[in-house]
């Protein structure tokens, strides 16, 4: 006598959503051994960006290597490819993926120039 065994469905794979870039970002330079990175949510604030990440490297190559990491993280998780300042000197290096802007400083740049703070400010058109 055949029995009949009750097959049960396939297990399909959860729906894993899409990562946003700035997960993609902050991930890549946890990756790259970025320091003390900051990341701003600037919508509403500058229509240039939806988030600006300041970071700092160890020296010049570990800020051009962390640019180059950042850049190819986008680049894999189909975000094209950024634009990219500053490699030649690596004091300062500006990745803008669009949505995403990184700023990776050498920490005696960053302290110089302190970007953050001034677009930790809260602006005018916040307080209404």
């Amino acid at each position: 006598m055949a029995t009949s065994r009750k097959q049960q469905p396939a297990a399909t794979p959860a729906a894993t959503p899409d990562p946003q870039m700035i997960d993609v970002v902050l991930q890549s330079l946890e990756d790259a051994k970025a320091e003390q990175t900051v990341a701003i949510d600037i919508t509403g604030k500058s229509s240039l960006s939806d988030h600006m990440v300041v970071t700092s490297g160890r020296s010049h190559r570990h800020v051009g290597a962390v640019a180059d990491q950042v850049a190819k993280a986008l680049r894999e998780h189909g975000f094209g490819k950024p634009r990219i300042e500053g490699l030649p000197h690596c004091d300062w290096v500006l990745v803008d993926g669009g949505d995403v802007i990184v700023h990776i400083f050498r920490p005696e740049v960053r302290e110089f120039y302190n970007i953050e703070k001034m677009w930790a400010v809260d602006f005018a058109a916040d307080a209404r």
